[in-house]
C-alpha cells in the first residue's frame, strides 16, 4: 500500500455503489474482495472497490458467482486481459442466447395470455347480453 492510497470504509463504499455492507462482508466471505483490516474496522482500496463494481455489473447481467470469480482471476493473472476477454466474449454470446430463448418465450406467453383474456371478455360479455 502507498502511503497516497486512498482507503475508504465499508459504510462510504457500500453508500457509493448502492449495496449495503452486509452485501460488501457477503462477497468478502466468498473470497471475491479483501479489503484491509485497521484494527477490527474493514478499509476498501480503490481496486477492491473496482472489484466490487465488476462483481455487482456481473450480477446485474446474470452471471453466476462462480463464472464472476474466473474472470476477476483471469484478470489478476493476465496483465494483457487477453484470455479474460476470450472468454467473456464467450460467456457474454452463451448469456445472449438464453436471454434470446427467455424472450421468445416471454413472448409466446404475452400473446396466449392476452388470448385468454379476450376470450374471457367475450364470454363474460355474452353471458351479459
Amino acid at each position: 500500500m502507498t502511503e497516497t492510497e486512498e482507503l475508504r470504509g465499508i459504510q462510504d463504499v457500500a453508500n457509493s455503489l448502492g449495496v449495503t455492507a452486509r452485501t460488501l462482508r457477503f462477497y468478502e466471505d466468498r473470497g471475491l474482495i479483501e479489503p484491509r483490516r485497521v484494527g477490527t474496522a474493514r478499509v476498501y482500496s480503490k481496486r477492491e472497490t473496482a472489484r466490487m463494481q465488476l462483481i455487482l455489473r456481473g450480477k446485474r447481467l446474470g452471471f453466476s458467482l462462480r463464472e464472476i470469480e474466473e474472470f476477476l482471476r483471469l484478470y489478476d493473472t493476465d496483465p494483457q486481459h487477453v484470455e479474460q476477454m476470450r472468454v467473456l466474449a464467450e460467456r457474454c454470446r452463451k448469456r445472449l442466447e438464453e436471454l434470446r430463448q427467455q424472450m421468445t418465450a416471454l413472448v409466446q406467453t404475452v400473446e396466449e395470455l392476452e388470448t385468454i383474456e379476450r376470450e374471457a371478455h367475450q364470454r363474460i360479455a355474452a353471458a351479459e347480453a
